[in-house]
């Protein structure tokens, strides 16, 4: 008797709790139309500050890079990789705990006098980060952080990066996820009182900055977390280092200083930090020892490029001698002429100590157009659309920087007045 053939994606779609086919079935054509129409995707082949010379022989403003403080091609960096590779290539390619270079320890070090008290362990991405810690969490492995016997919750918030959102399926071995909203209290009550009755430990997830716009209120959680017995584990990746005299970041700033016994930081070393990679901080070198010898992205993942932990390295040098206190006031300068010279439009983050933007449009095809026309002008952002926001609607999302000269902020604010 044959069996009928159900086609993957029908199949996909009919199951109730695939949430990925539920997603890329909502998902709209824009992405493609702003592709084609060289709004996005773009292919680069120099650079001069925040100009891009692009491969069709235009050059270009761009708001789109995260590198914050503009440290990805200061002399210093840019020394610092050229001297690794005459040291030793471009690569030791084994796993972190089998062979690593010495700037890999030294960055390490580093991170501990950024963040005084905290033990640092740096892997190739933040999303390796997640990957080889939150199962360890879950499987109560990290002595500094024990989970109940009947295991744990995550609490994943609605918002939080996708590079956690997509780890549910791995992190439902270990326990049940539930997800909240930060705007409504009553999900986050009722996801609390879920891990008292079934007795399991609350571990909630969530960012620093969003990605696209809005300042978490981490202290509140941290201290909703410490009355459950459970942790918050912070994504800072769009937080780090634009904050604070050291640059330990926003959600370091928000903490009052310091990271509480039941908080788990993660912070980037590719957006603001000016290189590559991810870390976390943990409360004692146990934690390490455990994540070295049992993280899978640790023990199974590529090393970080040699050029990469130079250039890390450099980088907390330049965060301890004051450089990035200098490279912040800069930034927010930018961000503080943007906002004026916007004021009453209907601007995302504006007046906030986050260094996106963004300008939210009443429709798609208003933030396409609008796309169309920077680019057109020599400016390049970044446009978004449904699912990422609201179905139906647009925003034009800008990454502000300390690089961004004011005759730049001003011609993107004539630009943008003027549509």
């Amino acid at each position: 008797m044959n069996t009928p053939t159900v086609p993957r994606a029908q199949a996909d779609t009919g199951t109730a709790d695939n949430w990925v086919a539920r997603r890329s079935a909502a998902t709209t054509g824009m992405y493609d139309r702003a592709v084609q129409a060289g709004l996005t995707g773009h292919t680069v082949t120099g650079r001069q500050g925040k100009t891009l010379t692009l491969d069709d022989g235009s050059r270009c403003v761009e708001f789109v890079s995260c590198s914050y403080l503009g440290l990805e091609d200061h002399p210093r960096m840019v020394h610092a990789v050229r001297t690794a590779v005459d040291a030793y290539g471009i690569h030791l390619s084994s796993s972190r705990n089998s062979m690593q270079p010495a700037e890999a320890v030294e960055l390490e070090e580093l991170l501990g006098q950024i963040y005084p008290g905290l033990h640092a362990l740096v892997f190739n991405s933040v999303s390796s980060v997640h990957l080889g810690l939150l199962p360890l969490l879950g499987a109560n492995v990290l002595p500094s952080y024990p989970v109940s016997p009947a295991g744990p919750l995550y609490v994943v918030e609605r918002t939080a990066h996708a590079s956690m959102q997509v780890l549910r399926g791995v992190l439902e071995q270990l326990g049940p996820v539930t997800r909240f909203t930060i705007q409504d209290p009553e999900s986050l009550a009722a996801a609390m009182g879920a891990a008292r009755a079934s007795g399991r430990t609350p571990v909630i997830l969530v960012d620093g900055i969003g990605s696209m716009g809005g300042l978490i209120d981490v202290a509140r959680l941290q201290e909703t977390a410490e009355r459950h017995g459970g942790y918050v584990y912070i994504d800072d990746a769009h937080g780090t280092s634009i904050d604070g005299p050291r640059g330990a970041g926003y959600a370091h700033v928000a903490l009052g200083g310091q990271v509480p016994a039941n908080t788990l930081l993660v912070g980037s070393l590719s957006k603001a930090f000016g290189g590559s990679g991810g870390f976390v901080l943990t409360h004692a070198e146990s934690d390490l020892h455990a994540l070295r010898r049992e993280g899978n992205t640790m023990v199974f993942g590529h090393s970080n490029m040699v050029t990469h932990m130079a250039a890390n390295a450099e980088s907390a040098r330049m965060h301890l001698d004051g450089t990035v206190a200098a490279l912040q006031a800069d930034l927010w300068a930018a961000t503080a002429l943007f906002d004026e010279l916007l004021a009453g439009a209907n601007l995302v983050n504006s007046g906030t100590r986050s260094p996106i933007r963004g300008l939210a449009l009443e429709s798609e095809e208003a933030a396409f157009a609008t796309a169309v026309r920077l680019r057109e002008a020599g400016v390049l952002c970044f446009p978004v659309f449904y699912p990422i926001v609201a179905q139906g609607t647009g925003l034009l999302r800008f990454a502000l920087s300390s690089t961004h000269t004011p005759a730049q902020i001003k011609e993107l604010a004539a630009l943008l007045g003027a549509v």
